[in-house]
C-alpha cells in the first residue's frame, strides 16, 4: 500500500483538496479529454493523456529518443559561460530535462506492471535499467556540476520554492558524492548503475514468480464457498488451486482455513516467494549500498536514507520504532494468548502456540466468537462499483472536487477506467486517474498509485496537471456476483485512493516537489488519515449497503464491534509492522564491508523476535517488495501513522464528524503552511498511541517534524 516515485522524496507538503462525483453509466455518454480543452485553457493548465507504445521496438526507440533529447539539454547546460549561468539556466533546466525524461520512464514502468503482453513487460523493464543507468550518470557530468556551481558562488537571493530548489539540488550533488575524490566519486557512480539494475530484477522477479498450490475440498473445510467458485480457483473434480502470490486468495484461506496444515503449507510457500532468485539479488543490493554509504562518510545505508527524511537519522527512527515495540508489549502479550487460548481449546492441546500462520485465523475467529463480526459476511455490503463510487461521493461533500468517467483512448486492458478530475467551484482541471483493479498473470500484484504525468509548472507558463494510475488487485467478479470487498479491502480503497488525490491535488512550481514527493516518512499520512472514514457509521452508510438488498445498511452495532474487535487485535497488527520496520532497518544497519551478507539469517530472527515464530527455511525479506523503494524506509508507515491520526482529530472533533465540510475546507487550506496549523496546536502522538491501545506510552516516540 503504497505510492511510487522515482526522485527522491521532498519535504514538500502540500495543499489538500478532494473531490465530487459525476459518473456516466454508458459509454456512448462519455466525454473524452479533450472536452475540458476550454476549462484548462482559462485556467492556464494542460490535461493530458500519455501516448502508450504498443511494441517493444517502440518502448526502445521511446527511451533512447528521449535520453537523447535529455544529453542535448545537459550538454548546453555544460557548455555555458561560467560567468552567464543563471538560475533557469543551470537549477530549473535539470528540473525541466529530468521531467521529461521521466514522463517516458513513468510510462516504462506502467507498462512493465501492466502490460497483457510478456514481450511489452520485458521492454518496459529494459527500458527502465536504460533510464535508471541514464539517471545516475547525470550526476556525475562534470560540466553540469561546474555550471551548478558557478551559479551557487554567485550567492543568489533566492526565496520559496527556488530557494528550496537551489538548496535541495545541491545536496543531492553532495550525497551523489561529487565532493568526494575524482576516483571515489566514480566508484560511487558505478556502484549506484549496479544498484539499480539489481533493484528492477528484485521487482520483476516479485512480479513474475508464479507459486500455484493445489488443495482438496476437504482441505478447504471453512474457506467460503464463494471463494472456492471464484474464477479460476476449481481445477479439477477435486482440485482448488491457490495462487500464493495472489494477496487477496491467500488472505481468505488464512483466514478461514480451519487445517492448521493447509495454512501452513500456504504460508511456507507465500513467505518464500522469489526465494531462488532474490536471496543473492537482495544480498547484493544490500552490499552495494553499504559501500555506497560507506564511501560518502555515513555510517550506514540507513543513516544515508534518513538523512533527508523527517527522522534525520537512523537512531531516530530505530528509537521510535524501539519504543513502540516496548510500549506494545503488554497488548501485544495479551492478545497473542488470548490467540492461544482459542487455538488450544480448537486443537485439545494446552500447550498451542500461535504460530505467524495462525494468526489471520485465529483473529478471525475472535471476532466471530466474541464480537459477532463475520469478515466474510460484511463482503455482501462492499460491492466494488457501489464502493468505488460511493467513496467518491463521501469525498464530493467534504472537500469539493468532481470526479466524471471518460473515454479511454488507448486501454491495455478491457476494464480500465478513466476519470478526470476538476474543481467543483470553478471548473479547472485538476488531473487524471486510471484504474486497474484487479488481478491477472504478470501484473503487478499489490496495491500502489503509479505517476504517470507529474504536476509541473512548464517553461511555456501552463501548469501540467497530473495523470497517475492506481494498480490494484481486488478480488475479482465471480459467476453471477460482482467483486466483493471485505472491510480490508475498503480500508485499502481509501488509502490508495488518497495517494491519487495526493497527486493530482497539488501544485508545485517544480516536479522536485509535485504530488507524493514528500517526506518518505510523511507520505503515507494523509492516505492513512482517510482509512478512519470506513470505521465511520455515518460515512459508512452513505455507500456500503447489502447488494443483493440494497436498503440494508451495516447495523450500528456491528460496527461497534467492528471497532472492538479491531482495538482487540491492533496490537498484533502493529508488531507485525514493527517487525518489518525492525527489519528493514537491521538489514540497512552498519556492516563491515568485508563480509557478505545474509538477508535471511538477518531478517527472520527479528520476524520472531517482534513478532511470532515461523519456519526457519521461510525467506520473507526475497518478497518484501518495500525493500526496493522503501528501503530503510518502512518504519515511516508508523511514523506517518502517528500524524495521520493526530489529523483525524479535528475531524473527530468537528460538528459534523468525518463529512465535515468545514474540516474539509481547513484541511485543504492549511496543511500547506504546517500540520501544526491545520492541527491548532503541537502535534502530539497520543491520538496513535490511543488508537493502538497503550495509552499513556512513553510522549517522546512522538515524531517531531519540522515545520514546512
Amino acid at each position: 500500500m503504497f505510492t511510487f516515485r522515482f526522485s527522491i522524496m521532498k519535504t514538500f507538503v502540500v495543499s489538500f483538496l478532494f473531490c465530487t462525483v459525476a459518473l456516466a453509466t454508458q459509454a456512448e455518454d462519455l466525454k473524452t479529454v479533450d472536452a475540458y480543452g476550454d476549462a484548462a485553457a482559462k485556467a492556464n493548465c494542460l490535461l493530458a493523456l500519455p501516448d502508450w507504445e504498443q511494441t517493444p521496438e517502440a518502448v526502445e526507440a521511446s527511451m533512447k529518443n528521449a535520453i537523447a533529447t535529455a544529453n542535448k539539454a545537459l550538454d548546453e547546460i555544460g557548455a555555458q559561460d561560467p560567468a552567464k549561468v543563471t538560475f533557469k539556466s543551470t537549477i530549473v533546466a535539470l528540473d525541466d530535462l529530468g521531467y521529461q525524461a521521466r514522463l517516458v520512464a513513468n510510462k516504462a514502468t506502467i507498462i512493465k506492471e501492466t502490460n497483457t503482453s510478456a514481450a511489452m513487460r520485458t521492454a518496459g523493464e529494459n527500458a527502465l535499467k536504460v533510464f535508471q543507468d541514464w539517471a545516475v550518470g547525470i550526476d556525475y557530468r562534470e560540466d553540469v556540476y561546474k555550471a551548478v556551481k558557478a551559479f551557487e558562488k554567485t550567492q543568489p537571493k533566492l526565496s520559496g520554492e527556488d530557494a528550496k530548489l537551489m538548496k535541495e539540488t545541491l545536496r543531492d550533488y553532495r550525497r551523489a558524492g561529487l565532493e568526494l575524490a575524482p576516483e571515489k566519486r566514480q566508484e560511487v557512480e558505478k556502484l549506484r548503475k549496479e544498484l539499480s539494475k539489481l533493484g528492477t530484477d528484485f521487482d520483476s522477479n516479485i512480479v513474475e514468480v508464479q507459486a500455484p498450490v493445489v488443495f482438496t475440498k476437504a482441505e478447504l473445510e471453512g474457506v467460503p464457498d464463494s471463494f472456492l467458485a471464484s474464477p479460476g480457483i476449481k481445477t479439477g473434480d477435486d482440485s482448488y488451486t491457490v495462487k500464493a502470490n495472489v494477496t487477496w486468495q491467500v488472505i481468505a484461506v488464512m483466514e478461514n482455513a480451519k487445517s492448521e496444515a493447509v495454512r501452513k503449507r500456504l504460508y511456507v510457500v507465500h513467505d518464500s516467494l522469489a526465494k531462488e532468485k532474490n536471496t543473492s539479488v537482495l544480498n547484493q543490493m544490500l552490499a552495494l549500498r553499504n559501500k555506497i554509504a560507506l564511501r560518502l562518510g555515513y555510517k550506514s545505508w540507513a543513516d544515508f536514507q534518513t538523512e533527508v527524511k523527517m527522522a534525520r537519522s537512523a537512531a531516530g527512527a530505530e528509537k521510535y520504532i524501539n519504543d513502540l515495540v516496548s510500549g506494545t508489549q503488554p497488548k501485544f502479550a495479551a492478545e497473542v494468548e488470548e490467540l492461544r487460548k482459542l487455538k488450544a481449546a480448537d486443537t485439545k492441546d494446552p500447550n498451542a502456540k500461535i504460530g505467524t500462520w495462525d494468526f489471520r485465523y485465529y483473529q478471525n475467529q475472535l471476532k466471530k466468537q466474541k464480537y459477532a463480526v463475520d469478515t466474510e459476511a460484511l463482503r455482501a455490503f462492499f460491492p466494488f462499483q457501489k464502493t468505488l463510487e460511493g467513496m467518491f461521493n463521501v469525498y464530493q461533500s467534504i472537500f469539493g472536487l468532481k470526479f466524471e468517467k471518460i473515454a479511454v483512448p488507448q486501454k491495455w486492458i478491457d476494464d480500465l477506467q478513466l476519470y478526470a478530475v476538476t474543481d467543483a467551484a470553478n471548473g479547472e482541471p485538476l488531473g487524471l486517474f486510471y484504474l486497474d483493479m484487479f488481478p491477472r498473470e504478470g501484473k503487478y500484484n499489490h496495491f500502489a498509485e503509479f505517476e504517470i504525468i507529474g504536476g509541473k509548472l512548464l517553461p511555456s507558463g501552463k501548469y501540467q496537471r497530473p495523470t497517475v494510475a492506481l494498480l490494484c488487485n481486488f478480488p475479482p467478479p465471480g459467476e453471477g456476483k460482482p467483486s466483493l470487498l471485505t472491510h480490508g479491502d475498503v480500508e485499502t480503497l481509501f488509502h490508495e485512493f488518497g495517494h491519487a488525490l495526493h497527486t493530482i491535488v497539488t501544485r508545485a512550481k517544480y516536479v522536485r516537489f509535485s504530488g507524493t514527493n514528500v517526506p518518505g516518512d510523511f507520505v503515507e499520512a494523509p492516505s492513512q488519515m482517510l482509512q478512519n472514514w470506513v470505521w465511520d457509521k455515518k460515512v459508512l452508510d452513505t455507500f456500503a449497503a447489502d447488494y443483493t438488498d440494497p436498503a440494508k445498511k451495516i447495523p450500528a452495532e456491528t460496527i461497534t464491534k467492528m471497532k472492538e474487535a479491531k482495538l482487540a487485535t491492533v496490537g498484533v497488527y502493529y508488531r507485525r509492522q514493527f517487525a518489518f520496520a525492525s527489519l528493514d532497518l537491521a538489514l540497512h544497519a552498519p556492516h563491515p564491508e568485508d563480509q557478505p551478507y545474509d538477508c535471511i539469517a538477518i531478517s527472520n530472527p527479528i520476524l520472531e523476535k517482534v513478532f511470532l515464530p515461523i519456519v526457519p527455511e521461510t525467506t520473507f525479506a526475497t518478497y518484501f517488495g518495500h525493500l526496493n523503494g522503501y528501503d530503510a524506509g518502512y518504519y515511516g508507515y508508523a511514523w506517518a501513522d502517528a500524524i495521520a491520526a493526530d489529523m483525524a482529530t479535528v475531524f473527530e472533533s468537528a460538528k459534523d464528524g468525518y463529512l465535515d465540510k468545514q474540516a474539509g475546507s481547513r484541511l485543504r487550506r492549511e496543511i500547506s503552511e504546517s500540520i501544526e496549523k491545520f492541527l491548532g496546536r503541537k502535534q502530539s502522538v497520543q491520538p496513535f498511541l490511543k488508537q493502538i491501545g497503550i495509552g499513556d506510552a512513553k510522549a517522546d516516540t512522538a515524531p517531531s517534524p519540522k515545520k514546512k
